[in-house]
């Protein structure tokens, strides 16, 4: 079967899925190929002998080796891709893991900051003089945009049209869309332009580095993640809190569902929707907070009557 994973992967490299995932169908796949190859001992394995029963047993070895629901799901859902692919190639009649199930994940709430936070992380880098503008700006477009880390790595020069408050995003499946930007990321952005200038600079992206070469993801992480350790934020984010951060707040001042979707660049709807279970948390701790409020001012009142 590593022939057809094999054109498999260059089947996703043809139609441009980015490298992170061909990287992860490639090793999802491969650990299901070996797994079939110690099972069969010395007899070859081909595609159409898989059955239910084998992807299983799989899973069931997977599980045994202590592998989070959440990585057993992306596997599965890797196989079928994989077994759809040789279907229509006429490689096999039909889909063995078509019908397998997946361990239910557990639903976790996006971890997000308040609004006080936000602003204490964004003003944090010195911008007066070019790394911290530069940070300071990367901060100020992930949360005001709701970008990913991997598509502000990859904005160009091109993309960004500060004149409209907009810039031009490729998303996930090469999915373009625009986002849009008010006027602290503007200007936050204009500045880290104008510091930029009297640099050398030997790449089109938007962000780069000292040497003047684009910021990797990894780079734009090591970014946010310092920032956040220097702020010292009450709640402790990931790079892609300041995206939950964005949804949270937008949805809060009573942003439209489907709105958000756009922005966020979400294929699906049912994506978008966990942030109503943020709000709703949100609103529950409110509440809560002003039952006990009430509760202490009755107590006061009784103590001076």
């Amino acid at each position: 079967m590593q022939r057809q994973l094999q054109a498999f992967l260059s089947h996703l490299s043809g139609r441009n899925d980015s490298p992170r995932t061909i990287r992860a169908y490639g090793s999802d796949l491969t650990d299901f190929i070996e797994f079939l190859e110690r099972r069969a001992g010395a007899r070859a394995v081909r595609p159409g002998d898989v059955e239910p029963l084998d992807i299983r047993a799989w899973l069931a070895e997977l599980s045994t080796r202590g592998v989070k629901r959440a990585t057993i799901a992306r596997r599965v859902s890797a196989l079928r891709s994989f077994y759809d692919w040789m279907r229509r190639e006429g490689i096999v009649e039909t889909n063995p893991a078509k019908d397998v199930s997946t361990p239910r994940l557990e639903r976790k709430l996006p971890r997000f900051l308040d609004e006080n936070d936000v602003v204490r992380l964004v003003e944090s880098p010195d911008d007066s003089e070019f790394a911290g503008a530069r940070d300071r700006a990367i901060l100020e477009m992930l949360y005001a945009t709701g970008m990913r880390v991997s598509e502000l790595a990859g904005l160009m020069l091109d993309d960004l049209h500060p004149d409209e408050n907009e810039m031009r995003v490729m998303g996930k499946g090469s999915r373009e869309r625009w986002v849009y930007f008010g006027p602290r990321a503007r200007a936050s952005v204009e500045k880290y332009l104008a510091l930029r200038r009297g640099r050398r600079v030997r790449s089109n992206a938007l962000f780069v580095n000292a040497r003047g070469t684009a910021l990797t993801d990894r780079s734009v992480r090591r970014v946010v993640s310092r920032w956040v350790k220097e702020s010292a934020v009450r709640r402790k984010i990931s790079p892609h809190g300041l995206r939950h951060s964005f949804a949270t707040h937008l949805l809060d001042r009573g942003a439209d569902l489907r709105a958000i979707q756009e922005l966020l660049g979400h294929a699906s709807l049912g994506t978008t929707q966990r942030y109503t279970h943020v709000s709703t948390e949100k609103m529950i701790s409110v509440y809560e907070s002003a039952q006990a409020s009430m509760k202490r001012a009755r107590g006061a009142r009784r103590a001076g009557a």
